[in-house]
């Protein structure tokens, strides 16, 4: 045997060894470590008459404590009305353009300013603002301190 073949043959050994491993599973988490659930695994709501979904992945947003959502403002000029919360909300834009709007007046053609995914927003407690989706979906994680309830202020 040549030096060039020999040569060949361990070239050749570790695709000849890759084909006889079994491919195993994922590991398994220590569930007292960490959790997860993969995106099929999100529990979406409905698209509300707003057009926006929601899917609440910590906490409970309608009681006192922390709590993280995802929500999906769809594509078509869904916006919600100006509006405030009794407490800070922290947002990061995950995918889309959102637009928010601030004040009493709601104009979404005038008054928005688009916010690209990678965005982080702050909408503090107690001020009136309003935001949704024109051209696109946008999806957000939005965080806070519950109750997560809104007052309606909208200006006619």
């Amino acid at each position: 045997m040549t030096a060039s073949n020999r040569s060949w043959r361990y070239l050749m050994m570790p695709l000849a060894l890759a084909g006889t491993l079994s491919v195993s599973s994922a590991a398994e988490l220590n569930p007292a470590a960490v959790t997860y659930k993969l995106p099929d695994q999100i529990p979406w709501s409905p698209v509300d008459a707003r057009g926006a979904q929601n899917a609440v992945v910590v906490g409970d947003p309608s009681k006192p404590g922390f709590y993280m959502v995802y929500t999906k403002w769809t594509k078509g000029n869904h916006f919600s009305r100006p509006h405030f919360h009794p407490n800070d909300r922290y947002i990061v834009v995950l995918k889309g353009t959102w637009w928010v709007g601030s004040g009493p007046k709601f104009d979404p053609d005038h008054g928005t300013v688009a916010m690209p995914a990678g965005s982080f927003v702050t909408h503090f407690g107690k001020q009136v603002h309003w935001d949704g989706a024109k051209d696109e979906d946008a999806v957000l994680l939005i965080m806070g301190e519950g109750p997560a309830t809104a007052t309606e202020v909208e200006q006619k």
